[in-house]
């Protein structure tokens, strides 16, 4: 091989957004990474300013058409907490199943179209459904019935418009969810039959020491409610969440970096952080599914990422169909109503990629005076680049249009949603 190599890959393919690595070598010694997104700042944090409270939920679902209910329940549930609002329980039970249903779409798409031709040697699901026609039906399938879920509670299945401070505009007819058990039980088996195929891909060898970071919750697995907990024993509320995490400005990014404190550590949020931190709040049927996969819980390897989403998978088909069954008559309140008064509230739930924070300050005229967002891709770039710098030394050898591969399969671990974290693939790799 040449003494200076550079290749370059000027759009990642299979991830959303925009954005650019560069990678310096001194022999096989990798000198320097940068993880850099390149893709504008959004400035949605500065835009809600001055907003009324009731339209945080709908600005906020704009930020990502994947994951729009992850940003309306932590915007929700933070402008609660200001405002002094308690959700009956019928509206929380609600929120989680139009939580299962974004996780069940995001996960989807992902495993089968993203993800798993990675692993088959496709560059891409058009390529895969061309030899495994069945594969990729199978998945569009899992993600429709996601969607319908979606479309039935919130209103339609992109960017949910009956999600609202204080509960739903309207509650969900019961003839309407009962309607969706015979695709929720295909989905059921389906999402097993998922779990069965991924858990069996070759998985390139990259142990990592993860600080995880997730929501847990006593009781359930996490998505809306719990606390914040560490694989190093952080136990915190989500109001300490800004003391123990910061986000930092890279010259790299338009996307920031966040960092534990006092430490100044990369950490990881996603699937496998979930898996491996709350494995025994999965429901019965996903942690006896998992227990089967043959990878054993919990994982340092952030590639088997795709057999944690698909235990997600099982874990919330398994939990909609509960939630459905035992929706019997639609709640007679749909919505705690409320009055805007000055207060700030903060709270985190669990996006597809990740942990997600939001916090707001009502000002005295009921408006919103300061929005704070922390997305799941920017407090995992740091552990991106900590990554690659570990598995960059194992595939030099290769000549630069495998290496390059090998490296997109790394970031396409982490489903990154760029666009989410800018408030991608360009490869660069200097040999000299």
């Amino acid at each position: 091989m040449p003494a200076n190599r550079s290749f370059e890959v000027k759009a990642l393919s299979r991830v959303e957004g925009e954005g650019a690595l560069y990678v310096k070598l001194n022999g096989d010694r990798v000198e320097h990474v940068e993880f850099n997104i390149y893709e504008p700042p959004r400035f949605f944090e500065s835009f809600l300013r001055g907003r009324a409270i009731h339209e945080v939920p709908d600005i906020t679902a704009r930020i990502c058409g994947i994951c729009p209910v992850a940003y309306q329940m932590s915007s929700c549930h933070a402008l609660e907490k200001a405002l002094g609002i308690c959700v009956t329980p019928e509206i929380r039970k609600l929120r989680r199943l139009l939580y299962c249903a974004e996780w069940i779409e995001s996960h989807a798409l992902h495993i089968y179209l993203l993800h798993a031709p990675d692993f088959l040697g496709y560059e891409s699901g058009i390529s895969l459904a061309g030899d495994h026609r069945e594969v990729v039906e199978k998945g569009l399938r899992l993600k429709k019935i996601g969607n319908e879920i979606l479309e039935v509670i919130g209103g339609r299945a992109i960017h949910p418009i009956n999600v609202t401070v204080g509960g739903f505009y309207r509650a969900p007819s019961r003839a309407a969810l009962k309607a969706l058990l015979p695709d929720l039980e295909w989905g059921l088996q389906a999402a097993i039959d998922t779990l069965k195929l991924v858990s069996q891909f070759d998985f390139p060898d990259l142990e990592m020491d993860y600080e995880c970071v997730s929501i847990k919750h006593p009781d359930e697995y996490p998505m809306n409610d719990g606390y914040v907990a560490s694989s190093s024993g952080l136990k915190i509320p989500f109001e300490q969440f800004e003391q123990h995490f910061e986000e930092r400005h890279m010259p790299q990014s338009t996307s920031l970096h966040s960092v534990t404190i006092p430490e100044e550590k990369s950490y990881l949020v996603g699937p496998l952080a979930r898996i491996n931190l709350c494995f025994d709040q999965l429901t019965p049927l996903a942690k006896k599914q998992a227990e089967m996969c043959g990878i054993a819980w919990p994982s340092r390897n952030n590639f088997q990422s795709i057999a944690a989403r698909a235990i997600e998978v099982i874990d919330a088909y398994d939990e909609a169909i509960a939630i459905v069954k035992d929706y019997h008559a639609e709640p007679t309140q749909s919505r705690v109503l409320y009055e805007p008064r000055p207060g700030t509230g903060c709270h985190a739930t669990e996006a597809p990629r990740g942990l997600i924070y939001h916090r707001y300050r009502i000002g005295d005229d009921g408006l919103i005076a300061e929005a704070k967002i922390v997305p799941p891709t920017s407090q995992n770039q740091g552990q991106i680049e900590n990554d690659l710098r570990a598995f960059v030394p194992k595939v030099v050898a290769f000549d630069d249009a495998v290496a390059t591969q090998k490296c997109e399969h790394l970031i396409r671990n982490y489903d990154p949603c760029i666009s989410c974290s800018t408030h991608f693939l360009k490869l660069k790799i200097d040999r000299g």
